[in-house]
């Protein structure tokens, strides 16, 4: 007979096995679903310093394998395959994966969101050598150094006031000659004297030092001039995507596409949870991820005892 899981979670980052810690402790039978290995985004990083407990910092791909063997010590059970459809109306619900099909009584969501690149040659090799996409997690190793921001979004503006905090200049380039962030953003950015706009320009190589960024090269969008930027570091903050194109006809998502979650974490679904970056949230971090989780434990039960 076909084993009908308690929770089902579809994604191995910090808020799936955090959830997955907290869910099998309390005596349910836990899968984790993950596509490729533990950690998600976490795991490419190579230095966190942001996550409590770790005084000299941690790698990310250490700290999604301890979060891993963590939650199967208490009998999690971790499914390496790719989820291909979920049918998350039904009742029990099911996940179609490259595996097999699995059935859950509650469904974790826990897919993550990617950061949008620029889509240049070397920028993926380039990440974690000068080149990312998080200026809270990664701001601290450029500190006294000159940088660029990539974007003119809400995002790229709280980059940028980060980052004039600890580096010596900061450059926020835009391929437009205004921002699109919101108005509140704008004189504070005006005020910062170690910031500089760099207007209708478009980035179009990176160049390298010792496998290092040191330098980018832009095009001018209105009079197709070159130009040559030295910099330490580059902060892409051009947009994320959330990882829900196989649940967005199901489960409510904003106009980013985002899980429309509140701070329970349950969907519009009953028995549909979302926690982590895929969910929409004010701050996406580790740390905020693994509290998604544990709180999703909690109504998971509560959800559970309906049934």
């Amino acid at each position: 007979m076909e084993q009908i899981y308690d929770v089902v979670i579809v994604g191995g980052g910090p808020g799936g096995y955090t959830a997955a810690l907290y869910c099998v402790r309390a005596g349910l039978s836990t899968l984790v679903l993950e596509k490729l290995s533990a950690g998600g985004q976490m795991a490419t990083t190579t230095q966190v310093d942001n996550y409590p407990g770790f005084d000299e910092g941690i790698d990310g791909f250490e700290l999604a394998e301890r979060m891993q063997r963590g939650a199967e010590r208490f009998g999690a059970v971790t499914e390496y395959a790719e989820v291909t459809a979920m049918d998350l109306t039904s009742q029990p619900k099911q996940i179609t994966t490259s595996s097999g099909t699995f059935l859950a009584k509650a469904v974790i969501l826990a897919t993550g969101a990617s950061p949008r690149l620029l889509g240049l040659s070397n920028e993926e090799a380039l990440r974690g050598r000068g080149v990312s996409y998080c200026a809270t997690c990664d701001g601290m190793f450029f500190r006294g150094k000159t940088v660029v921001v990539a974007g003119g979004g809400n995002s790229a503006a709280e980059d940028a006031l980060t980052l004039s905090k600890m580096c010596k200049k900061v450059y926020l380039v835009h391929r437009r000659d205004s921002l699109r962030a919101t108005q509140s953003y704008l004189t504070p950015l005006q005020n910062a004297e170690n910031l500089e706009f760099v207007w209708n320009k478009q980035i179009d190589v990176l160049d390298t030092t010792d496998g290092h960024l040191s330098s980018i090269q832009m095009t001018d969008r209105v009079t197709g001039e070159t130009s040559t930027l030295e910099c330490d570091g580059l902060f892409v903050a051009i947009g994320r995507i959330p990882d829900t194109a196989l649940i967005a006809d199901q489960v409510s998502c904003d106009e980013q596409g985002y899980i429309i979650a509140d701070e329970t974490t349950r969907t519009n679904l009953a028995g549909v949870f979302a926690v982590g970056d895929v969910r929409q949230k004010p701050l996406r971090q580790i740390i905020t991820a693994a509290s998604d989780g544990a709180t999703a434990s909690k109504f998971v039960e509560e959800y559970l005892q309906t049934l």
